[in-house]
């Protein structure tokens, strides 16, 4: 059962030690959806800008997917967020009901789903016996929140999520 406890992304000892437990590809994803979102404007991290970092930087989450179109076309959903598609996020709180709406915190704090996510990453790598949370384990965790941006993004891109639930089982079972 995975962690729901939301935290509000704000920087601090909190956050000095959950970064701690991420593997540095995964910290550079966050941070690279931090910088998404304060570009975007938004005011929190939610789990599209966190599905965007992954798939922009780790090639192990590029392959649990059907091959380059489908990447293209999930990339494709992500960009167009501030342009198109995904313009009735902003400036809403990603609030998929896993945990209560979380509204403080720092610029970009978290949203609830986000934030149950990176809970939900390190509760996979710890399963797995591993110390650090890696990016396979965030993906994992975006996928286990049916109700998440991220998972609506996989949607509209023709993912089929139980094949890569199947997927990602195999994958990160086969890793330390």
């Amino acid at each position: 059962m995975q962690n729901r406890t939301a935290h509000s992304g704000a920087d601090g000892p909190a956050q000095e030690e959950t970064g701690a437990q991420l593997t540095v590809e995964l910290a550079s994803v966050v941070s690279a959806a931090r910088r998404r979102a304060t570009r975007d404007g938004d005011r929190q991290v939610d789990t599209a800008h966190l599905l965007h970092g992954l798939l922009e930087s780790d090639p192990a989450v590029r392959e649990v997917f059907d091959g380059g179109p489908q990447i293209a076309r999930l990339l494709g959903y992500l960009v167009q967020r501030s342009i198109g598609y995904g313009l009735q996020w902003h400036g809403t709180v990603e609030d998929s009901g896993a945990v209560p709406v979380v509204t403080e915190g720092s610029a970009p704090g978290w949203s609830p789903a986000a934030a149950a996510a990176m809970d939900g990453a390190l509760d996979h790598a710890h399963a797995r016996y591993a110390r650090r949370a890696g990016c396979l384990d965030l993906l994992a965790a975006l996928v286990d929140d049916p109700e998440s941006r991220a998972v609506e993004v996989l949607r509209r891109a023709s993912v089929d999520i139980p094949r890569l639930t199947a997927r990602l089982d195999g994958e990160r079972s086969g890793r330390d």
